[in-house]
């Protein structure tokens, strides 16, 4: 093999390690912007991606303020984050490119680990399946179906569960395989 992460210089799999570090509070953030927004089931991503389109436009030029009595009842009830299409458009173009580089970057790790071609490759393309799943799934949320919030839940465990996988291969065959030089 070419490039083989047991073999490599310590300053090498030290920057691995801190590599797959800042990528894994990464994910522990990203995981905890979703609990707060979107939640982890399909009824929540759903009424996050399918529910009504939220207005940006400009405050007028003199503030109203509207007092209306509220039941302890509906302090208790969950927020609802609604992503319009204009946001979704952001958050495409923002995220996508970054997961892409995320991928590739996990995808080199990858190819240092001494796996057969058929599970390396198997695990590259699940690192990039897994966002575009992610994000098709909150597309078709919005447009064609409330059904499809399940595909934006299997994109984003397929990423924490890609990434993790990747960290936990490449931190046992770094620094605790036999053969390391």
């Amino acid at each position: 093999m070419l490039y083989d992460l047991r073999r490599a210089d310590t300053c090498i799999k030290w920057l691995v390690t801190c590599l797959l570090a800042t990528f894994g509070l990464s994910y522990v953030f990203g995981a905890l912007m979703v609990a707060l927004y979107a939640g982890f089931t399909p009824e929540r991503v759903a009424a996050t991606y399918a529910g009504r389109e939220m207005s940006m436009t400009m405050p007028p030029d003199s503030t109203m303020i509207v007092e209306h009595p509220m039941s302890m009842a509906e302090f208790a009830r969950p927020e609802v984050h609604a992503v319009d299409t204009d946001l979704l458009i952001q958050d495409t173009h923002v995220h996508i490119p970054m997961y892409g580089i995320i991928a590739a970057a996990l995808s080199v790790v990858v190819a240092g680990l001494s796996l057969s071609p058929g599970r390396a490759l198997g695990l590259i393309t699940l690192l990039f399946a897994a966002p575009w799943l992610d994000f098709v799934g909150m597309w078709l949320t919005k447009f064609a179906s409330p059904r499809f919030a399940l595909l934006t839940l299997v994109g984003g465990w397929a990423m924490g569960g890609g990434y993790l996988l990747v960290a936990a291969l490449a931190v046992q065959r770094m620094w605790f395989s036999h053969q390391r030089s």
